[in-house]
């Protein structure tokens, strides 16, 4: 059995600790490609916001969407180094979630693998918005992670 799968980055910790999750679970026996997609949304007030570490653009006044989606990409694709499956980086434009969909019914995905939600409100909304749109509508079963979240020092973990 060979499977391709689509895993997603918003450029978010909570995306790479996600493709993180999804390659400690998977059998990497079983996967023969990794696609992994950014999306760079024109219509969005900021088209893409990398926070992962290696970016590209670390000027204020160097800004390129494109270049921080590749770069986020990059470092979400580097989590598949190694493990067996050829991993393929793309970066795409227009609506996250219909993107990511699109990617994942070009390639014949058969697991599309994403953070439940990147920005903002994680700690507060169980399913990001993107996430519950590509599963709602996605050509084959999707991996919603939600990263773990650590207590600070000394404090009790959360309930």
């Amino acid at each position: 059995m060979s499977v391709h799968v689509v895993v997603a980055t918003d450029g978010s910790q909570a995306s790479l600790a996600a493709a993180e999750q999804f390659q400690q679970i998977a059998d990497g026996r079983e996967i023969t490609e990794v696609t992994v997609v950014a999306v760079v949304s024109p219509y969005a007030a900021v088209p893409f916001a990398n926070e992962l570490p290696g970016r590209r653009n670390a000027e204020p006044t160097d800004i390129s969407f494109q270049a921080d989606a590749a770069a986020a990409v990059d470092v979400v694709a580097a989590v598949f180094d190694g493990w067996g499956p050829t991993v393929h980086r793309r970066v795409r434009s227009g609506s996250p979630a219909a993107e990511i969909i699109r990617a994942a019914e070009e390639v014949g995905a058969g697991l599309i693998s994403l953070a439940s939600g990147g920005r903002g409100l994680t700690a507060t909304i169980l399913l990001g918005t993107t996430a519950a749109r590509v599963q709602h509508s996605a050509p084959c079963p999707v991996l919603v992670c939600r990263p773990t979240r650590t207590a600070p020092t000394g404090a009790a973990p959360p309930v």
